[in-house]
């Protein structure tokens, strides 16, 4: 397994002479292995060597004993130790994580910071051939394109995989040859996390019933979908060079006619380059979003823009279509104006107006499918009508739903960026939100075979009224 592993980080150029490689050891049998094979590189590779921990808070006595474990092996190896004790559950809540997720970044953040310290350089983490295949299913079932099926990459930016190579029972064999005691985290064998479940479950039973070398055809596959994309990036750069006017650390300008003539494939990574560019990453960026943008792209609609998560902003220009950061933190002043029906009442905030009317049911053509026209049975409605933003607690009856639900679960399953969500109007009475302008009406004040009079409501704006575009669940 070393020579293995040396194999790799020599033909990856994972490591480099000089380095400050910081590597993060729990204490487990994969940290210990790769602790060990970067203790034995450094006899062929002159590089630095480092060890962190986490104690994660999570596991009480048991977690400040693997502390004091791997403390204890940094000094009998005589390599330099830094820990941090958190209380990974309480950073979850937080920061509205799952515990997985904040696990993952408390890990990353504290690595970083000792490697500030340091001077930068490496981070060295454990993730093997098993964990490949693990996470290449989480991604399957989530729903991933092609650079998502090549898996994790032997390098990432700071961070370094010398053990992508090597499965989990090559592990355990160089641990009991070298005679590496090890601590065992026994949440690991438990199918709390979706991962341990894959883990222990689905894996097992996939090799049980259909391929025993799952494993390795599923590392193989990845290593061919890591080639194809590692292609389609290159040529997307490439083309990306040939058809940016300008870029500076907030905003870039593409040319839209070239962008034009690009496959689908190729505009799709275009666009996630100059997001990834702007921001550093592009997480949080779907496949909706880019979708959206390019789809207003393409129209030709000067003037016309979008908004995406992460306060990125599309517009688009003569000839030219800008990606650029800006500020959607604006905070809205909470409204609330009572409307004067068969009149015109003006939202000042939105830079809008509500036209509302009366009308018998014969009057109306309510197939007609218009985002900001809608019409409501008007003897439904209780009390005054009001237009409002949203409130804490706001709960609402979408179109083709029995029964309520939050406000800001119907935002989230529309993927309607946080700070967009203040700014969409409702419609109200006394008791109900009737529209969600723009996006839905209510179930309960829809129009039926025994409507006689029908509310007609129209928002005119003098500018797109969110300065954004959603395609999908529009009613």
């Amino acid at each position: 397994m070393k020579e293995k592993v040396i194999d790799t980080i020599i033909r990856n150029n994972l490591i480099e002479k000089g380095d400050n490689v910081v590597v993060g050891v729990s204490g487990g049998p994969d940290s210990m292995a790769l602790l060990y094979v970067l203790r034995e590189a450094k006899e062929r590779i002159d590089f630095n060597l480092y060890i962190a921990h986490i104690n994660h808070g999570v596991r009480g006595k048991e977690a400040d004993e693997d502390e004091e474990y791997v403390r204890r092996v940094s000094n009998e190896l005589r390599i330099p130790f830094y820990s941090i004790k958190v209380d990974m559950s309480k950073y979850a809540k937080e920061n509205r994580l799952s515990e997985e997720e904040a696990g993952r970044e408390i890990r990353y953040n504290f690595f970083r910071q000792v490697l500030s310290k340091l001077g930068n350089g490496k981070i060295a983490v454990a993730h093997n051939k098993n964990d490949q295949a693990e996470t290449l299913i989480m991604r399957f079932i989530r729903g991933t394109g092609l650079d998502g099926l090549k898996g994790m990459d032997y390098k990432n930016g700071d961070i370094i995989r010398p053990l992508l190579d090597v499965s989990r029972d090559e592990i355990e064999e160089y641990i009991k040859e070298n005679n590496i005691e090890v601590r065992i985290d026994k949440t690991n064998f438990k199918p709390i996390y979706s991962r341990n479940k894959i883990r222990l479950e689905l894996i097992p039973f996939i090799k049980e019933n259909f391929n025993e070398n799952f494993i390795d055809t599923i590392y193989r596959t990845s290593r061919l979908m890591a080639i194809d994309s590692d292609f389609l990036k290159k040529y997307a750069l490439e083309k990306y060079e040939q058809m940016v006017y300008k870029e500076t650390k907030d905003k870039i300008i593409i040319d839209r006619e070239e962008f034009s003539k690009q496959h689908d494939s190729i505009k799709s990574r275009i666009l996630r380059m100059a997001i990834e560019r702007l921001l550093g990453y592009i997480k949080g960026i779907e496949e909706k979003h880019i979708y959206d943008a390019i789809n207003l792209i393409l129209k030709n609609s000067t003037g016309k823009r979008i908004n995406l998560p992460k306060n990125i902003q599309i517009s688009i220009g003569y000839g030219h279509f800008t990606v650029e950061k800006v500020d959607l933190k604006e905070k809205i002043v909470d409204y609330k104006y009572m409307i004067d029906i068969e009149s015109t009442t003006k939202i000042d905030e939105l830079k809008c107006e509500i036209i509302t009317e009366i009308l018998n049911v014969n009057e109306v053509d309510v197939k007609k499918n218009n985002r900001f026209i809608k019409y409501f049975d008007y003897d439904k409605i209780y009390g005054n009508l009001y237009i409002r933003n949203r409130r804490p607690g706001d709960r609402f009856s979408p179109l083709g739903m029995k029964g309520k639900k939050k406000l800001k679960d119907f935002f989230i399953d529309l993927k309607i960026p946080r700070d967009m969500r203040d700014r969409i109007p409702l419609l109200v009475d006394d008791c109900n939100i009737i529209w969600v302008v723009g996006y839905r009406i209510s179930e309960i004040y829809k129009i039926k075979p025994e409507t006689k009079r029908v509310l007609k409501i129209q928002i005119k704006s003098k500018e797109d009224l969110y300065g954004t575009r959603y395609s999908s669940n529009i009613n």
